[in-house]
């Protein structure tokens, strides 16, 4: 017990001013009973025991080390946890945090995403008038993201994120670990959403039917996928509470691997993204675009990586998730890294809307594409078009046409002689704008005369 006077005596000296030593020397006196045996053990066997400084002390790690081994073995958690914050002051060691940073990044992604989904439904509903079912699921998407916001701001951050755990009180540990729990439900949440939009976009892009049933396999594997962790996350302790309760040792209860938890629900997310960005980048090719849309939804497709980049650092960033001794501390990046990539991956489920709002304002980016004449024959139930691709389309008399039924006339099409069929034919040109929606199909139809109307072309915008 003397030594560990000496030592507070020691410390109040070197470290604070004779006004405020009185107040240090209470407090290293108020450490709890097994804290005290371990600091003069720990002392009288080091190089230290006869050099009862501050710089001493507290700069040296085997002793420091030694301590840290004690107190962990011979007092409670909460024990620990106060003798770290008296030692830790008593040193001089820095306060950090770094939760205020999260706070206001939080704040700000959630503007910027919650804006742009606003913009694309107010696109929708005040300019083309249509609302698909991804419209909505996004709209849905920005309500389950607010509280997440809110939980932030007046939970997680309030309560300890981005502070080391040994600053905290008993009460706000617990209060701390309550918010995340509520935090990690809902970010599985979020992922299935984002992915759904994203998935029920490509449904309304891709008409091929191999394509939509790959679509749909996926949808519903996202949907289990998420629903399935989120049943995990809430009862992956029984009792519940003992998620937020167990890191004082002194409630009963048993949790699962929640480390193994987050890393499968990674793992299994930054897989799903992958196989997402196959499918539509496999189409892209074979899709009828203007090249200046089909460069735009290249892009927007590459900019969706971000979001699977924004996975693997979160995934990196797990390795400590469970294992934390400062759980406070450590778990920030879990959290901003979360936070990131939900709101990325909202923009970027917005991202063709906003092109077509760009479109509005800049006309040019839209696109365009001009077919030449094509000649149709009624007689051979084929047509040729200017690529010299056929189309079985059969179309009516066109009093223009220079040719002649019965006679073959050779004729200029992309550039080389190709012999007419026998036939009526006729002779058309049309164009196509990209303009209307992300996802319509825009049909160019030829009226005859009873004003019948035959589709001879579509083309996805």
């Amino acid at each position: 017990m003397r030594s560990i006077l000496r030592f507070a005596l020691a410390l109040t000296a070197a470290v604070v001013p004779l006004a405020a030593s009185q107040d240090l020397a209470a407090a290293l006196q108020a450490l709890p009973a097994c804290a005290v045996a371990c600091l003069a053990d720990g002392i009288q066997h080091s190089a230290c025991a006869t050099n009862l400084t501050a710089a001493c002390i507290c700069a040296n790690e085997p002793l420091q080390t030694q301590i840290t081994l004690c107190v962990t073995a011979n007092c409670t958690i909460k024990q620990a946890i106060v003798t770290k914050n008296v030692t830790s002051t008593a040193c001089g060691a820095p306060v950090r945090n770094r939760g205020e940073t999260y706070d206001a990044i939080s704040i700000a992604m959630a503007v910027a995403s919650s804006s742009i989904v606003l913009a694309r439904v107010a696109f929708k509903l005040l300019v083309t008038h249509s609302m698909a079912p991804d419209d909505y699921l996004i709209l849905f998407l920005a309500v389950v993201g607010a509280p997440s916001v809110i939980i932030t701001h007046y939970g997680t951050t309030p309560n300890g994120l981005g502070r080391d755990i040994w600053t905290l009180s008993p009460q706000t540990i617990t209060d701390f670990l309550f918010y995340f729990f509520i935090m990690a439900t809902l970010y599985f949440t979020q992922v299935m959403l984002v992915k759904l939009c994203l998935l029920l976009f490509y449904l309304r892009i891709f008409p091929s039917p191999g394509v939509r049933h790959l679509l749909w396999g996926t949808i519903i594997f996202t949907v289990l996928f998420g629903v399935v962790f989120f049943f995990v996350a809430i009862f992956q302790c029984s009792p519940i509470s003992f998620f937020w309760n167990h890191w004082d040792g002194e409630h009963e209860g048993s949790c699962r691997d929640i480390n193994a938890i987050a890393w499968a629900n990674a793992a299994i997310s930054i897989a799903l993204d992958f196989w997402m960005l196959a499918i539509p980048l496999a189409q892209l090719k074979a899709l009828n675009l203007h090249w200046k849309k089909k460069i735009g939804v290249a892009l927007m497709f590459i900019v969706g990586t971000f979001v699977t980049v924004m996975s693997i650092i979160r995934l990196q960033a797990l390795v400590t998730f469970a294992k934390s001794s400062n759980p406070t501390w450590d778990n920030f990046p879990v959290s901003l890294w979360s936070t990131v990539e939900i709101n990325v991956g909202i923009v970027c489920t917005c991202m063709p809307t906003l092109r077509l709002m760009l479109v509005r304002v800049i006309p040019a980016l839209g696109g365009g594409s001009s077919y030449g004449r094509g000649y149709y024959s009624s007689g051979g139930g084929q047509a040729l078009s200017s690529g010299g691709r056929k189309s079985r389309r059969r179309t009516h008399e066109d009093p223009t046409s220079t040719s002649k039924l019965g006679r073959s006339q050779p004729g200029s099409i992309g550039g080389s002689a190709i012999a007419k069929p026998a036939g009526i034919l006729r002779q058309q040109s049309f164009a196509v704008k990209y303009d209307d929606d992300e996802a319509s199909l825009v049909h160019m139809r030829h009226l005859d005369r009873s004003g019948r109307s035959d589709t001879s072309a579509t083309c996805l915008t």
